[in-house]
């Protein structure tokens, strides 16, 4: 290396680059720093940190695996990660299957009059044994109102603030098992209104979407589990009772029979889990769990003993 003046730099003096400090892919750019493997000059924007220092664009190409490892080694880690039962993998799935049908809502509002919508939402009206769609008591907890935002963000809010604390402390099997009753018991509790609402035949053409149901569910089956374990649920208790009021403010277009039901089938489900706790009661927790199931399945054909307008 060649200093200025033909001496050796004095104490405080800068000495000039010579042609060996300038990068290998822009001779313009000076550069003091070596690429740790092939030993090149290489400026900030081709260098790459790496385990074993600073490496260059080319030797980090080099250096990665084909494709097929990756791949190899991608099918190898997955399962595992989604073994993790700190990833609350069914709550995130949730929240993406119901902002894909929302997406689907939306570009069809317009476009093809709502044809989503109607496909997915449901009244007691599909009850009845000459219109009976029992699918939309479950397809409707992922359907959202395309009028108010709100509606699906305060739902995913929730079940985002609640879903990973009960995923993982029951399990994901058991956390969907809780998810799907507590919204088809929201669906059930709209049903049932029917027999006592005032105006039967117009709740029984009221259709009804949302998670809410689900989301109340969630909400009862996380003070039932506080309760259980002594825990002080009285903040939560004062939030859910001022969220449920809210649904019986006059003009409130918001289903509250749908946030009753959600509620009394999530404090039921999680009654059942935690009265069978344990290894050796998994096989109770099973059939008391399909008893539930079975119970509401029942119900849901009630319009098959009694018809509800005949109470009228």
């Amino acid at each position: 290396m060649s200093f200025g003046g033909g001496s050796a730099p004095q104490f405080g003096e800068r000495a000039e680059p010579g042609p060996e400090d300038h990068c290998y892919r822009h001779p313009d750019r000076v550069s003091f720093t070596l690429c740790q493997r092939c030993g090149r000059t290489i400026c900030a924007e081709c260098q790459s940190v790496s385990s074993v220092g600073v490496l260059c664009s080319d030797c980090v190409r080099a250096s990665a695996p084909p494709a097929a490892a990756r791949l190899k080694r991608s099918a190898r880690v997955t399962p595992a990660r989604l073994a993790d039962r700190e990833k609350p993998v069914v709550t995130y799935a949730i929240m993406i299957a119901c902002a894909i049908v929302f997406a689907g809502q939306w570009l069809t509002a317009s476009l093809l009059d709502n044809e989503v919508t109607r496909a997915l939402w449901y009244a007691p009206l599909y009850s009845l044994p000459e219109y009976f769609e029992p699918w939309r008591m479950l397809t409707s907890v992922f359907t959202h109102s395309t009028s108010f935002l709100l509606h699906i963000l305060f739902n995913m809010y929730a079940l985002w603030l609640f879903g990973p604390g009960l995923e993982r402390m029951l399990g994901r099997a058991w956390y969907l098992a809780l998810y799907l009753l507590s919204g088809l018991g929201g669906s059930l509790g709209v049903m049932l209104w029917v027999y006592f609402a005032p105006n039967a035949l117009a709740a029984l053409q009221t259709p009804t979407v949302g998670a809410s149901g689900a989301i109340f569910g969630l909400f009862m089956a996380t003070l039932v589990a506080y309760r259980a374990h002594r825990v002080n649920v009285t903040s939560l208790a004062v939030l859910i009772g001022i969220n449920f009021a809210i649904g019986l403010m006059p003009g409130a277009a918001i289903s509250w029979q749908a946030h009753l039901g959600g509620m009394v089938l999530g404090a039921l489900t999680m009654w059942a889990f935690l009265a069978t706790r344990g290894p050796r009661l998994k096989t109770r927790r099973v059939w008391l769990t399909l008893a539930i199931a079975a119970a509401v399945v029942a119900l849901s054909f009630a319009y098959f003993v009694v018809f509800p307008l005949s109470l009228t």
